[in-house]
């Protein structure tokens, strides 16, 4: 079984100017434990694609499926975790309060949802500030937050809007670095669908690289990374990074180039 399954999907909104094709003909897998990165020009449908996958939009045609099903019973079983560009924390609720929040809602008892959240904390580099709010975090710090609260309900799917676009590049590429080492510490696989318009975020992260062509967005090509891991900061300097991203670009290149 696939963590994800796209096949031949489509999304069409209506709009005032008429109907508007966001995704066209998209068939894609992602497989367990397997981290897959979505790059492509702005509009294309990245984030609409994600949207389908969390159940908050439905395909015009074609089929989707995560983890076996429905979108819809993945969401009501709360089978993945959503960090969007902008943390969305909650200004009131201390670090504590907003990763326990999904667990919270889940009916998880005060003690388990104090544990939980001192854990994923200390997984994020956040120990210590258990206590602190939103307006006393760091934008880094507070996307932290966002993440571990992603992960409160140890979701087997991870999906990532952009989660590290707002962030100046030193706090962004410390956050990169850390990611799969948070995802490690869960203990077990975790399937990662990334949305990004950095390609070397997109290289370093990814075990995949899949290109979008401009809308209305169909997959292009994709791109295996093969790069061993762990990845430390070492691997932005070599060659075999580069010459992934300067790949990846070309595939970019041309797709913009056939629309």
């Amino acid at each position: 079984m696939d963590a994800l399954e796209l096949e031949n999907v489509s999304k069409i909104y209506d709009t005032p100017g008429g109907p508007l094709a966001a995704l066209e003909g998209v068939s894609l897998r992602v497989g367990l434990g397997e981290t897959v990165a979505l790059v492509g020009p702005s509009g294309c449908g990245k984030s609409t694609l994600l949207r389908l996958v969390a159940d908050l939009d439905a395909p015009t045609a074609g089929a989707v499926r995560v983890l076996g099903g429905p979108p819809a019973a993945a969401r009501a079983r709360r089978a993945y975790g959503i960090a969007f560009q902008a943390p969305t924390l909650f200004p009131w609720l201390t670090a504590a309060q907003n990763v326990a929040l999904p667990l919270e809602l889940a009916g998880r008892p005060a003690a388990e949802r104090e544990r939980r959240a001192g854990e994923l904390l200390r997984l994020v580099g956040l120990a210590g500030f258990e206590a602190a709010y939103p307006r006393q975090l760091s934008g880094g710090m507070q996307q932290r937050v966002a993440l571990a609260r992603a992960l409160a309900l140890d979701p087997p799917l991870l999906l990532l809007d952009e989660p590290f676009a707002a962030l100046d590049e030193l706090t962004r590429e410390q956050l990169q670095a850390d990611l799969p080492a948070a995802l490690a510490g869960v203990g077990r696989p975790i399937s990662v669908v990334l949305v990004t318009h950095s390609l070397s975020e997109a290289v370093f992260l990814a075990d995949r690289v899949v290109v979008f062509s401009p809308r209305p967005g169909r997959i292009t090509r994709q791109v295996t990374v093969g790069l061993p891991r762990p990845r430390g900061p070492e691997l932005r300097d070599d060659p075999r990074m580069h010459a992934l991203v300067a790949e990846v670009r070309r595939a970019l290149a041309g797709a913009a180039a056939a629309a």
